[in-house]
């Protein structure tokens, strides 16, 4: 059983910058790829970004640009950045992992406020 541990979410002033923290129970390099989904109120799970076993990356449209997710593979740990927040970013955001399935944190609450 796979667990992936959320932290860094809260309350962000728009125009601010966050990173979100997903702590995984095994290596990354155990999984396919890597990424965070969020959902925002009233709509369904988006893909954020991801990032997979070999380092190639992609993103979301509505967040290309101003997010980076990266890895600390010693601390089997991927991050998510994202500058210039928006309120449409203000959801609760997910880490997965897929190795065979897909495999989900508990999320993190992301606030912004104006």
């Amino acid at each position: 059983q796979v667990q992936l541990v959320e932290s860094g979410g809260g309350l962000v002033q728009a125009g601010g910058s966050l990173r979100l923290s997903c702590a995984a129970s095994a290596s990354v390099f155990s999984f396919d790829s890597m990424g965070w989904y969020r959902r925002a109120p009233g709509k369904q799970r988006e893909l954020v970004a991801a990032i997979t076993r070999g380092g190639s990356t992609n993103y979301a449209d509505s967040v290309n640009g101003r997010c980076t997710i990266s890895r600390d593979n010693a601390k089997n740990t991927v991050y998510l950045q994202i500058d210039d927040l928006k309120p449409e970013d203000a959801a609760v955001y997910y880490c997965s992992a897929v190795v065979a399935d897909i495999n989900w944190g508990q999320g993190t609450q992301v606030t912004i406020s104006s």
